[in-house]
């Protein structure tokens, strides 16, 4: 028997067909506002996390195919709207160089044509995807402007108070930290809203990865991780400055800049992880806390 002859077409070829066509109009359709990202606002500092989204999205979605197809129902006629707000959405954006709508549309867009492909049951099998979607948007210029500068203020005080404590020659104006002969200026990558909303996404794909069964010990670690969020911003700081007082101004803002940002997601990472573990420990107490005995008060004579 030869090879023509054992090959049967599946039931399952018209689905996986109209699926790729779906991912090739997709593809045609957000591929440059992709390449725009890329050669934009993805190449500055502060929003260099994009391409880290997008293939985290992409593998979630990919990690929970088969949950997805399980469930997979008829369509739902709700697709059908969100799919034309998404698209008006993304022309919008697309002819009047609005990013924030160009980008914003891609999420009604993936979840109208869900519902019309697989139906509401599967969709929301890809929830936390779609929800991590949020963190490709742009955040608007004027939220960004209006944090930022509290938010350096906040991290250039606590780095200078820390390494005055550790007998550094250290002083600050504003946001310019003094350290020996070098001058420091705390940038906007290394202590601004794009940061903490990086880390955010940090944090809750932590939380979706090793999905932890109690709801408030969850809600808890992601509220946290805004202060972890400030203590790793401080601790790239302290880096930063390091770097310059021991080697220079050059190794400061070069290539150790760079490692400076590493230091940034690792520490992080590692406060999350010991915040999650010092929360694991307090709900294990909490909940092996001893009952009293029922009062002998009352009992019958």
């Amino acid at each position: 028997m030869n090879f023509t002859e054992r090959w049967r077409p599946t039931a399952l070829d018209p689905a996986l067909a109209s699926y790729a066509l779906v991912a090739a109009g997709l593809a045609a359709l957000f591929g440059p506002t992709v390449y725009d990202l890329a050669t934009t606002v993805w190449s500055t500092d502060e929003q260099g996390h994009g391409p880290i989204v997008l293939g985290v999205v992409l593998w979630l979605l990919v990690r929970n195919w088969r949950a997805m197809l399980a469930v997979r129902s008829g369509p739902s006629a709700a697709g059908w709207p969100l799919l034309a707000i998404g698209l008006a959405c993304y022309l919008l954006g697309r002819s009047q160089q609005i990013l924030l709508f160009e980008v914003g549309a891609v999420l009604p867009v993936v979840i109208g044509l869900g519902l019309l492909l697989f139906g509401a049951a599967a969709v929301k099998r890809q929830w936390f995807a779609l929800f991590f979607l949020l963190f490709l948007m742009p955040l608007p210029g004027l939220v960004v402007e209006t944090l930022t500068m509290p938010m350096k203020m906040a991290v250039s005080v606590a780095a200078e108070q820390v390494l005055f404590w550790l007998g550094y020659p250290i002083s600050r104006s504003g946001v310019i930290l003094q350290i020996g002969q070098y001058q420091l200026l705390v940038a906007d990558a290394c202590a601004g809203l794009h940061t903490l909303f990086t880390l955010e996404a940090l944090g809750l794909l932590y939380l979706n990865i090793v999905r932890r069964n109690s709801a408030a010990r969850n809600v808890v670690l992601a509220v946290l991780i805004v202060p972890i969020s400030f203590g790793a911003n401080t601790i790239r700081v302290i880096t930063l400055a390091l770097i310059t007082y021991y080697f220079g101004d050059e190794a400061g803002q070069g290539f150790l800049h760079g490692f400076a940002g590493i230091v940034l997601f690792v520490s992080a990472l590692l406060l999350i992880i010991g915040v999650d573990s010092l929360l694991h420990l307090g709900f294990k107490v909490k909940r092996e806390e001893p009952v009293a005995p029922p009062s002998a008060t009352g009992a019958a004579s």
